[in-house]
């Protein structure tokens, strides 16, 4: 049980969760990743360049665990696979071009599980 939940709203969370299908579970884990790697990229302000929140080594971490997500989970995601792909891949040529020093092909976030992103 996490920390604050009671027994009843934890038992209550479980069967929730029992109720969701696998594919909608982890298309929902694939879109946090997006938005928290997409936010981690300055992606959401005017100017990623000069955003606040750019965090290249915290982008990384996250892409990563989304790229290894994504990997482990194509055969599942059906009709999903393509679009979230598609994110996948945008989010690795973003984290290229807001490097400063861009890493070699096959050696960015994430490519050790989807290949090199050009």
């Amino acid at each position: 049980m996490l920390p604050g939940m009671s027994e009843a709203s934890s038992n209550e969370s479980v069967r929730e969760l029992a109720d969701i299908p696998a594919v909608e579970v982890i298309s929902r884990a694939a879109v946090m990743l997006m938005s928290s790697a997409a936010e981690k990229l300055g992606l959401a302000d005017d100017d990623p360049d000069t955003s606040a929140r750019l965090d290249l080594d915290e982008a990384r971490r996250v892409i990563t665990a989304l790229a290894g997500l994504v990997t482990a989970s194509v055969e599942y995601l059906g009709p999903h696979a393509g679009p979230i792909r598609d994110g996948l891949q945008s989010l690795q040529r973003a984290f290229r071009e807001a490097s400063a020093h861009p890493d070699e092909p096959g050696k960015g976030p994430g490519e050790k599980y989807t290949g090199p992103v050009y």
